[in-house]
């Protein structure tokens, strides 16, 4: 398989006056063309950190990052931003949608940068909405006349609007039910099998054992990868 992102001996210190917290210690990973990826470790245990690397939102104090065997580290922050809005999509806890524009105009947003036609862009948000498991019926509607499920489809089809190659997503699954979680991860597997790299920070070990491979982080370390146990994936234990 071919490598889409790799980071090397990446370590991430914040700096408050005196104060000196060490996010990443020296992590070195590797992230393959379709994997599917967990990244677990306790609150504090640098997890949002280690996906800023991975989605090129933070620069690291040292060490080298490299998209599709491409050093960004390297490039100015224009081109690490042109990187990330076509390499990348993110999903997050809390959904980030705007309320004042309806379910078409908040999937349509990363490609309106773009110049792409909007006859062209309303076709790629429907058949991304569909992709997510999403309902056109909701296109006309505002973010909060969905539910929470309803709404992490909507910000899952945001993010592949725009045809990226890897998919992150911060605690996906975090605000929502049992049942709304079951569907999201159904979603994740369904994108992911269709060729979709995703990598995926959570507590939860039903939806971390869904992926094909986890990362156990603490204190800025990654201490072991293993293997999931399917029988615990949520898919199964609902």
């Amino acid at each position: 398989m071919s490598e889409v992102i790799r980071l090397e001996n990446i370590w991430k210190i914040y700096r408050v006056g005196d104060v000196e917290t060490k996010a990443l210690r020296g992590v070195t990973l590797t992230v393959n063309r379709g994997d599917l990826v967990a990244i677990m470790g306790p609150s504090g245990s640098g997890k949002s950190t280690l996906l800023n690397m991975l989605g090129l939102l933070d620069k690291p104090t040292s060490g080298k990052i490299f998209i599709e065997g491409r050093d960004v580290t390297a490039l100015s922050s224009n081109e690490v931003a042109d990187v990330r809005n076509r390499k990348i999509g993110f999903v997050f806890q809390q959904f980030n949608l705007v309320n004042r524009l309806t379910v078409l105009e908040n999937i349509e947003l990363p490609l309106i940068p773009r110049g792409i036609p909007r006859a062209i862009r309303v076709r790629r948000v429907v058949e991304a909405l569909r992709m997510a498991g999403g309902d056109e019926s909701w296109l006309p509607k505002r973010p909060n006349q969905l539910s929470g499920g309803q709404q992490q489809r909507v910000a899952i089809a945001r993010a592949i609007v725009g045809e990226p190659e890897i998919i992150l997503a911060d605690e996906p699954t975090g605000n929502l039910d049992r049942a709304s979680a079951k569907l999201v991860m159904e979603t994740f597997i369904k994108l992911n099998n269709a060729g979709l790299t995703t990598i995926i920070v959570t507590h939860d070990p039903e939806i971390a054992n869904c992926t094909r491979k986890i990362l156990l982080l603490r204190d800025g370390v990654i201490k072991s990868v293993e293997d999931p146990n399917p029988e615990k994936c949520i898919l199964r234990t609902m």
